[in-house]
């Protein structure tokens, strides 16, 4: 039942990252974007967890590298979103 559950977190993990290039290539999400950084760290972190099961060295070390890439986008996503002016 555990197995059952890591692999359901994974595949959440998977629709998520795979989701986010989909909509990507559509024209319906921005590489700069919150939605496509927020699915792709969330993907990411999903599939960590479930590595947590079935331990994968190299699916280990592209998911820190995915979590990474995508911090690094929403950080300069709020970077360089403007503030809000309050008069």
């Amino acid at each position: 039942m555990i197995a059952l559950l890591f692999d359901i977190v994974g595949m959440a993990g998977t629709f998520l990252v795979v989701g986010a290039f989909f909509l990507l290539q559509l024209n319906k999400a921005s590489p700069t974007g919150l939605l496509y950084n927020t699915m792709n760290l969330s993907g990411a972190i999903l599939l960590l967890i479930s590595l947590c099961y079935n331990f994968n060295l190299a699916s280990f070390v592209i998911e820190i590298f995915w979590i990474a890439a995508s911090l690094i986008g929403l950080y300069k996503y709020f970077k360089n979103k403007p503030a809000l002016s309050i008069n």
